[in-house]
């Protein structure tokens, strides 16, 4: 069932477009916005829709950082990598995010609870270092703070 709603899905979304290679990108901004990342299935849809190997839709997915090939978890850590944040100890809240998740960046857990991504900045210097779960910002944080809230 959910098989058929996967392309039921994309076929609205295909529907929309002629079938050039130059619409690839459009296209896979339009799956991930329905899907929250792009699933194997779609990636291979898209490919017959586009005449192309589906090794071209991965080359491109996994050139643009805006595109995910594996699906979010339920709470996304975003930790600023900023100046401010940098300088006042963000490579160590990584690290010490990443041991309590046990997530490298950009990886979500197997369980699909959370997900951690960086960033440039946050836009919350004054309170750096800081990062944000979903969209509530944590800041002046150390490690021990972090070890607290995880």
């Amino acid at each position: 069932m959910a098989e058929d709603f996967q392309k039921d899905a994309l076929s609205n979304i295909l529907a929309l477009y002629e079938g050039k290679k130059e619409e690839i990108i459009p296209i896979l901004q339009e799956t991930q916005g329905i899907f929250g990342y792009l699933p194997e299935q779609a990636i291979t849809f898209i490919a017959e829709f586009l005449n192309i190997g589906v090794g071209k839709i991965y080359s491109v997915a996994s050139f643009f950082n805006q595109f995910r090939l594996i699906p979010l978890g339920r709470n996304i850590v975003t930790v600023c990598r900023g100046t401010a944040c940098h300088i006042r100890g963000a490579p160590q809240i990584i690290e010490e995010i990443s041991k309590k998740l046990g997530l490298k960046e950009g990886e979500t857990s197997a369980d699909l609870e959370y997900t951690l991504d960086t960033v440039a900045c946050i836009g919350c210097c004054a309170l750096a270092p800081c990062f944000k779960i979903d969209y509530k910002v944590y800041g002046q944080m150390t490690q021990e703070k972090v070890r607290e809230l995880f």
